[in-house]
């Protein structure tokens, strides 16, 4: 349960705040740059964005978690011929083509890219 007047994210150089995830995802400002996979617990890994104060930010992937309705595999292809090991990258983006326990993080990644950003002046 999110508060009023509660942060959804703030940036720890120059202190910019956006009180939702969806402000987030639309500010030009921030651009998605990789993903940090934590294998044992999906929606621990980090998506990695870059702000343009010059900081990285590192967000859990389970606050992202409600981008993606398909379907999750219960197996993971990871170390298979099926893999193709995007995971074991964090600067690589790609959708995950295998039928992978990981693939709907990377379905995510493909939301937040796609998500419509404001411009400039609309932003704040």
């Amino acid at each position: 349960m999110v508060t009023e007047g509660a942060t959804f994210k703030r940036c720890s150089t120059c202190g910019y705040e956006w009180k939702t995830r969806e402000r987030l995802l639309e500010d030009p400002d921030l651009r998605i740059i990789g993903y940090q996979v934590n294998f044992l617990e999906l929606e621990e890994g980090f998506f990695l964005f870059n702000h343009t104060c010059g900081t990285s930010l590192g967000l859990i992937a389970g606050n992202f978690r409600g981008l993606y309705q398909g379907p999750v595999f219960s197996e993971r292809a990871t170390g298979t011929s099926e893999c193709p090991e995007f995971c074991l990258h964090k600067s690589e983006l790609r959708p995950c083509p295998a039928k992978c326990e990981c693939a709907y993080v990377r379905e995510i990644i493909q939301a937040i890219k796609d998500w419509p950003k404001k411009k400039r002046d609309e932003s704040q």
